[in-house]
């Protein structure tokens, strides 16, 4: 019985985690703090027991990339005091901000499996992957940098300001992420035309409100921090994204 469980979706999904969080702290990689990586490896748990290995590559994929844009100009970042904490390692706080709409699509999937799930999924980390680049490439190399309210010049690492490099890093980033979860989703997909355009559009939509709520809704509220609004951003990213899904009809 035992044996059984630990070859079933799930025991791979423990063992495989388990044996990555050992790595991790063992590892003098700096992507991660100790924290981070322990919780790294629950959000990994959660992702392939519901989703297996598609739904591991794309968090893989958001966790490289953006982990190594995040490197960019560092020392100019550094020398402005725009960088992110800690050289960029990510702890829990960033782990569950970026991924706890995902790892909520990833459950949904196992118990109420849906194709729809794998949409929002793909979406919420399309938009997450949008924001970091944008934010990391702007800040590593934008030329002019402006509120997306009122398009006033302000100075690099502003909340919700943009900049136009960028603005369209992001939305390549986007564009990206979800070509890769559509190449990989297999019946998910389903084949239909229309759900590519969906997941990178709903990743671009939530991004661009992330930036309004970093100018508007940021200064006013001391609860909405730096990691609220990414979860905010991301349940938007999938909401929008399963909307549109459901009137076109994919997974029906």
């Amino acid at each position: 019985m035992w044996q059984a469980w630990l070859l079933s979706q799930w025991g791979v999904a423990l063992w495989l985690n388990l044996a990555l969080v050992v790595l991790g702290l063992l590892s003098p990689q700096k992507a991660l703090t100790r924290a981070g990586v322990i919780h790294a490896g629950l959000l990994g748990l959660l992702v392939w027991g519901g989703l297996g290995g598609r739904g591991y590559a794309v968090v893989a994929a958001y966790f490289l990339v953006g982990t190594a844009v995040t490197k960019l100009g560092i020392r100019r970042k550094q020398a402005q005091g725009i960088a992110e904490k800690r050289e960029g390692a990510r702890g829990p706080e960033n782990v569950w901000g970026s991924a706890l709409t995902g790892a909520g699509c990833a459950l949904g999937y196992a118990f109420f499996p849906h194709p729809l799930w794998w949409l929002g999924y793909s979406a919420s980390f399309a938009a997450k992957l949008a924001d970091t680049v944008s934010s990391e490439v702007g800040k590593a190399y934008g030329r002019k940098t402006f509120l997306i309210t009122t398009f006033q010049s302000v100075p690099a690492g502003t909340e919700g300001a943009v900049s136009l490099e960028g603005s369209l890093a992001g939305v390549a980033a986007a564009a990206g992420m979800a070509g890769l979860a559509w190449g990989i989703g297999g019946e998910w997909v389903g084949g239909s035309p229309f759900w590519l355009g969906i997941c990178w559009l709903a990743g671009i939509l939530a991004t661009l409100a992330e930036s309004w709520m970093g100018v508007v809704l940021q200064p006013r509220l001391a609860w909405m921090t730096n990691e609220v609004v990414n979860s905010i951003q991301t349940t938007l990213a999938a909401l929008l994204a399963v909307g549109l899904g459901s009137l076109m009809g994919i997974g029906s």
